[in-house]
This record gives C-alpha cells, sequence and structure tokens, in this order.
C-alpha cells in the first residue's frame, strides 16, 4: 500500500501553502457489471481533473470485464486487503482507503453488491470500505445491470436503502445493452 500523504511540517491539516498544492482524493468501486468495460475511461477522464488523485477497488468479478494494465492508478482488491495486515498494529486496508478518500463512486454497481450494501454484508474488499464509510462523505453510486433486474421490485428498495444511508444515486441511462435488450 503507498504511504498515507500528511501535510507538510507546520501546516494545519487542510490548509495548504503556494508551494504545497491540496489533492481531492477519489476513491471508485468497480463491481461485476458489464458496465465495468468503461472502467479504463473512467479513470482516465477523472485523472484530466486538475489536482485530483484516484485509486480504485474492485471486486474479483469486475476484474473479467476491464484489463488492469489501461489502470494508470493503484487498483487494489480482496488479495491486498489479507496481504497487508499481519499483526495488530498494521494498517487495515480497507480502513486506510476510507481515510484516504476524500469521495467515493461505484461505477458501476451490480445487482449483488448493490443487496450486499443494502444489507449490510461486508464479504470482499469494496462493501468492507462502504460498510466503514464515513457518512460525513459524499458516496455515489451508479446501478448498471440488465433491465429485468432493474426492475424486479427489490432493487426499487435496495436503491432506496442506500439513498436512506445518505449515498448518492446516480441515475441509469436509456440505451440498448450489451446483451442486446433495450433499456435502463
Amino acid at each position: 500500500m503507498e504511504p498515507i500523504s500528511l501535510p507538510e511540517p507546520g501546516i494545519p491539516a487542510g490548509h495548504s501553502s503556494s508551494v504545497a498544492q491540496e489533492r481531492f482524493h477519489v476513491l471508485v468501486g468497480v463491481t461485476g457489471s458489464v458496465a465495468a468495460l468503461k472502467l479504463p475511461l473512467l479513470v482516465a477522464e477523472l485523472l484530466k481533473i486538475p489536482g485530483l488523485e484516484v485509486k480504485v477497488v474492485t471486486t474479483e468479478r469486475a476484474k473479467h470485464f476491464y484489463n488492469a494494465q489501461e489502470i494508470p492508478v493503484t487498483l487494489y482488491g480482496d488479495e491486498e486487503e489479507w496481504q497487508l495486515w499481519k499483526g495488530r498494529s498494521d494498517p487495515v486496508l480497507h480502513i486506510e482507503l476510507r481515510r484516504w478518500a476524500d469521495l467515493m463512486v461505484v461505477a458501476p454497481l451490480d445487482a449483488n453488491t448493490l443487496a450486499k450494501v443494502a444489507n449490510g454484508i461486508c464479504d470482499n474488499l469494496l462493501t468492507c470500505v462502504i460498510r466503514a464509510w464515513d457518512l460525513s462523505k459524499p458516496l455515489l453510486f451508479c446501478p448498471a445491470m440488465n433491465t429485468a433486474m432493474w426492475e424486479h421490485p427489490i432493487t426499487a428498495r435496495q436503491v432506496e436503502q442506500l439513498k436512506g444511508f445518505g449515498y448518492t444515486e446516480i441515475p441509469c441511462v436509456v440505451k440498448k445493452l450489451v446483451c442486446g435488450d433495450e433499456g435502463q
């Protein structure tokens, strides 16, 4: 894991000098929706924003849809969570990532991870970061699933549950899906 950035000596945290440029930290979560194909594009667009630093937390299923070599930022998965911690004084990755991030965006949020988060299940690095999330910081989620899954009655309840936690939904778009269906 990369070292945590500390403010310059003599400069209080949250303040910058003309020498030190304040960075804004965005943590991107990616799950096993076919929309994960767009992760390289999302990261590339985020990196165009001056002063933005990006890290990615991926589920194992999401890895099927993108090439890790195309992601020019630090990419964390379940393996890193368990490799980092060896003893009581070692950092816990999901806690370090939530401390580091100023904002989290989960894009895409597949139906499986939506259900896990709505029900408090935290069985991988991404869901552990979300469960430990500092609710004073924004968390944006972008649902992405087949239209039939989206239209299932449980999905609306789960989306409302996340909104109830204070998370912000980025709504689905209507388009032709990879499977050939058209809809949200």
